[in-house]
């Protein structure tokens, strides 16, 4: 069936067979599952009491939670009653959460939590507006999610008739969704997304999906988030399970626990995943290690390219004797893990790919629904350093400079109350312009270079890319992450955060007695070591964009104290206020 409008979705469900866990979520070890058919008249008891409650067509309804299965209810029981679901994050500050509060015009919040109600209700009250307040979980504070469900079901007779009708007449090019940007530069705009934006973008790459209806999928990336939002969709179009972790320091016992196929991250966590299985193998000791040592060799280099016989045998031995367990580890099962969000290095890729958790790396825009373009399984390939191919029926192209253009069903209705921004965006040809820089690598697959809002230039004219660089800074195992700065200075520069239990294993083998990180920075064997580091990094780029000084650091960047976006990409604005003296003495 044509899958238009987000609701279309629950139809296209009830031509499956009966299945017992369509969504599912772990809470306390324990996995509450949800059929088909109490997904469908959840949702649709969701709209009843909504209608019920007395809200009109158009009503924007704001949802903060993490991962459920209830934040699908709303979803779909929202658009069902021809209202605007604009869902958020549920770590924003005070002032992000202000300004969208009093920017979507919201009438009713829907949090998942006692903590982030109590959180969210006095922010709400500085808003010269009656916003109401549901709750998810069972409380007093407020009407919960459980008796919207029991009100709407005690008015289906009534307001059935209303929601058929919805079914009827709701065009797929109305606005479904305003969704709020991270804000990485600025405060955040609120991108109005059509039922066809986002469902044109969904079945885009459900083709390029293999999982099934007989498959499972593990969501950990947040909802709001519209690469996770549009994959969960995916999901549901094919009828693939979906599992929602307990929460980010559970994923791998939740992987495990419920033998995932697979599941979508953004290159930080994949980093994570990867330092932990490079620090298994130095626990090792003998011919374990050597073993160990030569299938992480083999799997950082692994070529997915080459189908020589002997080089694939060493892929089977190494297989059986390593990777193999580390897939016991995650649930057991060979997965398909999608990629996006920054850019992810090759050797991740390969180390992965070669032991059977295939990754395909995409790319895309808020604004865009988000999937521009992917490495598709489907069609069997995978080109290491791209984002693949630009998904059926999307228009690509590319600005003098080499910013990427893109135009096609997938882009936004524009930015909310900002048509300013809108203009800024998208050209009278209807080019959205993604500020990304790239190219077609053998005039096919999409390769990003940098941002181009993010590129600066030396005093001397001379541009630099730092997105380029900061990656290759964190392919040192001993660098945790960096900022690169020097706009309209001699040189560039940067801050960096070592990966402090690298380093002091380093040089605590070399006699050292480290019990604060800041003895490191003091310590000449570790500073010899990450300026090594660093020197390396300058010897793979050209002369101008060498690092002339960097700044070494122990500080936490997170999403909670705004250093990093809630997709973990620097916020360098307010990196560049933080650092603003060692940025002023770096230049003087």
């Amino acid at each position: 069936m044509d899958i238009l409008r987000t609701f279309d979705l629950l139809e296209n469900l009830k031509t499956y067979p009966p299945k017992d866990d369509i969504l599912a979520r772990r809470t306390r070890g324990k996995w509450i599952k949800y059929s088909i058919d109490q997904y469908y008249e959840i949702a649709h008891a969701v709209a009843y009491g909504l209608l019920a409650l007395g809200y009109k067509e158009g009503t924007k309804i704001i949802t903060v939670c993490n991962n459920r299965p209830e934040w699908n209810f709303m979803d779909m029981g929202i658009n069902l009653a021809h209202m605007i679901h604009i869902p958020v994050y549920s770590t924003l500050s005070h002032d992000d959460y202000h300004f969208i509060f009093e920017n979507s015009d919201v009438e009713l919040i829907v949090a998942g939590t006692k903590t982030l109600y109590n959180k969210l209700v006095p922010i709400a009250k500085e808003i010269d507006r009656d916003i109401r307040f549901l709750m998810m979980d069972d409380g007093e504070e407020t009407m919960t999610l459980a008796q919207l469900y029991e009100l709407g079901r005690a008015n289906k007779d009534k307001f059935g008739p209303v929601v058929e009708e919805n079914k009827k007449t709701i065009s797929p090019d109305e606005c479904a969704s305003i969704v709020y940007t991270s804000g990485t530069t600025g405060m955040p705009k609120g991108v109005m997304l059509s039922h066809r934006n986002m469902m044109f973008d969904s079945h885009g790459h459900a083709l390029r999906q293999t999982k099934n209806y007989s498959h499972k999928m593990i969501s950990f990336l947040p909802l709001c988030h519209m690469y996770e939002r549009t994959m969960n969709y995916e999901y549901q179009e094919l009828a693939i399970s979906t599992y929602y972790a307990e929460s980010l320091a559970t994923i791998a016992s939740d992987l495990k626990d419920c033998h995932a196929d697979g599941f979508c991250a953004v290159p930080r966590v994949l980093e994570m995943m990867y330092g932990k299985l490079e620090e298994a193998g130095k626990k090792l000791t003998g011919f374990k290690k050597k073993i160990y040592d030569a299938a992480w060799n083999y799997a950082n280099n692994f070529d997915n390219e080459n189908t020589g016989w002997f080089y694939l045998q060493k892929q089977k031995l190494f297989d059986k004797l390593v990777y193999s367990k580390w897939r016991e580890n995650l649930g057991g099962h060979e997965m398909l893990v999608v990629s996006g969000g920054s850019s992810i290095q090759a050797k991740i890729v390969r180390c992965f790919n070669a032991a059977k958790l295939y990754i395909f790396e995409g790319y895309g825009l808020t604004e865009t629904s988000p999937v521009i373009a992917v490495n598709s399984p489907a069609d069997k390939y995978n080109v290491i350093g791209t984002v693949g191919k630009a998904m059926d029926g999307t228009g690509l192209s590319f600005a003098e400079d080499g910013e990427i253009l893109t135009r096609g069903p997938h882009v936004m209705l524009g930015y909310y109350k900002n048509p300013t921004a809108t203009k800024e965006m998208i050209d009278e040809e209807g080019w959205l312009h993604t500020g990304d820089i790239g190219f077609l690598k053998d005039g096919k697959y999409l390769k990003i270079t940098d941002r181009k809002k993010e590129i600066f230039k030396l005093s001397s004219g001379k541009y630099i890319a730092p997105q380029v660089i900061e990656t290759l800074l964190r392919e040192s195992p001993y660098i945790e992450n960096a900022f690169v700065f020097g706009a309209n200075e001699k040189f560039a520069s940067a801050i960096i955060i070592p990966a402090f239990a690298k380093v002091k294993e380093y040089a605590e083998s070399r006699g050292a007695k480290i019990e604060k990180k800041e003895q490191l920075l003091e310590n000449k064997a570790a500073m010899e070591l990450l300026n090594a580091e660093v020197q390396e990094v300058n010897a793979k780029l050209a002369a101008h964009e060498n690092l002339k000084k960097t700044h070494f650091v122990f500080d936490e960047w997170t999403p909670d104290n705004e250093m990093l976006s809630q997709t973990l990409k620097p916020k360098r604005r307010n990196l560049l206020k933080r650092y603003e003296q060692i940025i002023a003495d770096t230049y003087k």
